[in-house]
């Protein structure tokens, strides 16, 4: 690919713009088409004085993420970029810290961890309670006025995660549920109101950050630094709560209901392993912020896509009411884990996620000279030579693109292909939450609580109408490391 602008910085300073315009994904299958050519499917890209590698081919992503993932690594620069607000990590770590990192995550996700669907039915409610008060006497009959339903996915997001991993949630989406905190000698008590904008905010920092790469340092920091002192507050309190109560640490929190004795709580089971409170902060954070946004985004974007489908909103609601029944008033669900295995459901959610992936670029840089199976040579089917320290690129977005891959409705959203046939195999074209070594572990996570979501809704609302404006409008990928909505969640919702 050619060198463009001035010094060479074209491309980086057109991402840039087309991150601002919501459309930074688009700006990659485009740039690639026009430049490069539709069959075109790896690239140097020349930025100044350092070149890339751009690859939308599923080989060479099998080989980045797992067949030779030991020639890769995630940079340094990600490294930098991410610590100053989560510390030093299972998402930040490299080499064999990042194997110690692991180690010590895993636990988070162990099955009936996943399964606590008893934890996620307390806080769909507190959902309902506040779709309930979009309720009101202007509106039609059942109809909600229209509003923005991502912040509350948001809200549910974060309350959940808060409470498996600190074991008292949030309580974002009813702060009239917030009880007061204990006293821990030495700290004030953390400020529960904006950590949830703290965190937005420091991420949109690192985006922009993470995409200066090794330039990053032209960025100011005075505000970025502020919204990680805001972070790190409440993560240190549960920390030092935890270190100073030690096995006594759920009683501690005294929140009934929320952090019984029997329950999992990830920095309670963490704090047997390691006493170290950085270390305790930083994996709790890890965690907590990949946790609340991929599944936010995704609970976020399987709405706005069945609102604006209503054959497939029929479909999906018809098998989650065929299989669960409706919704009952101040009954609790019924629902197991092995019953969120719907078939439709399955094929909506991975389409979701084809479509409009959380994570819609990947990166690895390369930590010895290695190989790329192909993209080399006239006709592109010959291996690349990769220098050590080459930095790669991964747009996921790009590879759900490609028609000689998904057919020629690639650029459609439609369910069925995912049944069709018996079911779609899928390889390395499909890795929305990474592949290989360093797969994300709570894609699992994000899935189960995603299909819960989505079940509980479709069984109090029989419509979700799209109250965007106007309606046709384009898709706008706003990026703050995962991929959200732009214009929101605009809906109206009918109660069955």
């Amino acid at each position: 690919m050619p060198k463009t602008g001035f010094l060479g910085f074209g491309r980086l300073i057109g991402g840039f713009q087309a991150n601002k315009a919501e459309r930074g994904p688009q700006y990659v299958v485009e740039t690639l088409d026009k430049v490069m050519g539709e069959d075109v499917h790896t690239c140097i890209v020349p930025i100044h004085d350092y070149e890339l590698i751009v690859t939308r081919d599923p080989r060479n992503v099998q080989v980045v993420l797992a067949n030779n993932a030991t020639d890769w690594d995630v940079s340094e620069h990600r490294a930098a970029s991410w610590e100053p607000m989560i510390g030093h990590g299972i998402f930040t770590s490299r080499g064999k810290d990042w194997s110690k990192s692991r180690a010590q995550v895993r636990p988070l996700f162990k099955k009936q961890q996943i399964h606590d669907l008893d934890l996620y039915e307390r806080h769909v409610q507190q959902l309902f309670t506040a779709i309930d008060k979009r309720f009101s006497d202007d509106s039609q009959p059942g109809w909600t006025t229209p509003f923005d339903l991502l912040p509350l996915c948001y809200n549910l997001a974060l309350d959940v995660v808060t409470e498996v991993i600190y074991g008292r949630s949030v309580h974002s989406q009813t702060p009239a549920a917030r009880k007061s905190f204990p006293t821990v000698t030495g700290l004030e008590s953390p400020e529960r109101i904006d950590i949830g904008t703290h965190v937005d905010a420091g991420k949109l920092w690192i985006e922009k950050r993470g995409a200066l790469w090794k330039y990053r340092w032209l960025l100011p920091t005075r505000a970025f630094y502020k919204h990680c002192a805001a972070i790190h507050k409440y993560a240190d309190w549960f920390v030092t709560l935890r270190l100073q109560a030690k096995d006594k640490y759920l009683e501690a929190l005294d929140e009934t209901g929320t952090a019984s004795k029997d329950r999992y709580v990830f920095l309670n089971e963490l704090a047997t392993v390691t006493n170290d409170p950085i270390e305790l902060r930083s994996q709790t954070l890890n965690v907590f912020v990949a946790g609340r946004d991929t599944t936010a985004s995704l609970i976020g974007w399987i709405i706005y896509f069945l609102a604006r489908h209503p054959g497939v909103l029929a479909k999906l609601r018809g098998e989650v009411v065929g299989q669960f029944g409706p919704y009952i008033p101040d009954h609790g669900s019924d629902i197991e884990f092995k019953e969120l295995r719907g078939t439709y459901l399955h094929a909506v959610i991975n389409e979701v996620l084809r479509f409009a992936p959380v994570v819609p670029l990947n990166e690895r840089v390369s930590v010895c000279d290695t190989v790329l199976p192909r993209g080399g040579g006239p006709d592109g089917e010959k291996p690349i030579f990769v220098p050590q320290g080459t930095q790669i690129l991964l747009p996921i977005y790009a590879l759900a693109r490609r028609k000689d891959l998904w057919g020629p409705d690639a650029d459609e959203f439609r369910p069925e292909r995912w049944v069709e046939g018996g079911g779609r195999k899928t390889g390395f074209e499909f890795v929305p939450f990474g592949g290989g070594v360093r797969q994300c572990m709570g894609q699992e996570f994000a899935r189960i609580m995603a299909a819960y979501v989505i079940v509980r809704l479709l069984q109090r609302y029989d419509h979700i109408d799209n109250a965007e404006i106007p309606p046709d409008a384009p898709m706008k990928f706003h990026l703050t490391i995962e991929n959200r909505s732009g214009s929101g969640v605009q809906v109206r919702l009918h109660e069955a």
